[in-house]
């Protein structure tokens, strides 16, 4: 490529020489009259007589172009100026500009482009993104680097959770197959950010549970294993998300987290597809909502997508700033019993004035959250039946329900 470029340069800047000399003596410049002294008119008058001899016989035409070869010889030798064989000189700037431009990019492309590279046309570059994902690094390699990034696990952690967690590891190793207590020492774990401790208790778990484990269950160990992994979706991870799926085709925690994967591997257009109708069936209050909102437009524009987010709706009723306020000063035991009271009240509203779909999850979660998982199931059916003609209304009542492990 340097050879080439330098062999450009050299032929642009000849042409240019050679224009700029073309460019002194315009078309039909004729020699200095002041240094004509009349030998071209004796020459003009040579060449007529030779013509006229030959006409006579005198001479022979082999002998009549010789003499006329010499006569223009001996004119050119006495000519000043040798006619000059240009281009107008009209157009000699637009030519030098030309070749300047030439040699401008040729440079440019030489420091900035890929010389040397063939084409890479769309095909080949998205097989090339899914080679690379296929060798991305495992769950193993991402927890190893996430973790030597960040502090300590349970560094900052509340010393009594930390002991109760510490007791309960301690009780699980003579009960492995308590079901609650792996529940409670995974989501423990976690909160302490003892990730990967999480992880084994969650895929314990899961062992234990066999067929009865739920698709929170499952999602849970894929929420897990990214948390490990410092929000990297790896190939373990990848394996869990793709069984969810296939047990449930519209979890929306399975199709979050594979647009994420394919996000992370360049895949933006599949990234695409996976969260631009999610975040149309979940319009408010799901987990994913803020997060793909936050990317959903700069991945839409690298996959070339002329996109429109949703409007993001209204939010769930809820405490006023005041109620906030007030509970902020409130004892423990003082606080849960105000909580208490706005679920009741909300509850009552519902089952009297009847509300939004929003407002039903909420109250759903609300239930679910004070450990009251029987009326909140019970809540669930109820709307269910009021909305049975909506599916937006039924997808986020079962994405609620999810959420909060009531499924």
């Amino acid at each position: 490529m340097i050879i080439f470029l330098t062999i450009v340069v050299l032929a642009t800047l000849a042409v240019l020489v050679t224009l700029a000399r073309a460019a002194r003596v315009a078309p039909g410049t004729q020699p200095d009259p002041a240094r004509d002294d009349g030998s071209r008119a004796i020459y003009a008058a040579q060449l007529k007589e030779i013509d006229r001899d030959l006409a006579r016989g005198v001479l022979d035409p082999a002998d009549a172009e010789r003499m006329r070869a010499e006569v223009a010889r001996r004119l050119l030798d006495h000519a000043d100026v040798t006619p000059a064989v240009s281009a107008p000189t009209s157009t000699t700037p637009l030519v030098i500009g030309l070749a300047l431009t030439a040699v401008i990019a040729l440079g440019t492309y030489a420091l900035i482009g890929a010389p040397g590279r063939g084409d890479l046309p769309l095909e080949a570059r998205k097989a090339a993104l899914d080679a690379r994902a296929d060798t991305r690094p495992s769950q193993a390699e991402a927890e190893a680097a996430f973790n030597a990034t960040r502090a300590a696990p349970g560094a900052e952690a509340d010393s009594r959770l930390s002991q109760m967690v510490a007791q309960l590891r301690t009780a699980m190793q003579s009960r492995p197959e308590d079901v609650e207590g792996l529940a409670l020492l995974a989501r423990n774990e976690a909160i302490l950010g003892n990730y990967q401790d999480a992880v084994a208790a969650q895929r314990q778990l899961l062992s234990v549970k066999g067929d009865a484990a739920t698709l929170q269950d499952r999602a849970a160990l894929a929420d897990l294993l990214i948390l490990a992994a410092g929000g990297f979706v790896s190939p373990e991870a990848e394996a869990v998300l793709t069984d969810l799926r296939a047990r449930d085709p519209a979890n929306g925690t399975a199709r979050y987290y594979l647009g994420l994967m394919h996000s992370q591997s360049g895949r933006a257009d599949l990234a695409f597809r996976l969260w631009a109708p999610l975040l149309a069936e979940y319009p408010v209050g799901a987990p994913w909502s803020d997060p793909i909102r936050d990317q959903i437009e700069d991945i839409a524009a690298v996959a070339g997508v002329n996109y429109v987010p949703p409007a993001r709706g209204g939010t769930f009723a809820g405490p006023s700033q005041a109620d906030v306020d007030a509970a902020a000063d409130l004892s423990p035991e003082d606080r849960l019993t105000m909580i208490e009271g706005m679920v009741e009240g909300l509850s009552e509203r519902l089952a009297t004035d009847g509300g939004t779909p929003r407002e039903w999850a909420q109250l759903i979660q609300s239930l679910a959250v004070l450990g009251r998982v029987d009326q909140a199931r019970a809540i669930l059916a109820e709307g269910r039946t009021v909305f049975a003609d909506s599916r937006e209304a039924l997808v986020l009542l079962t994405s609620t329900a999810q959420n909060a492990g009531l499924e």
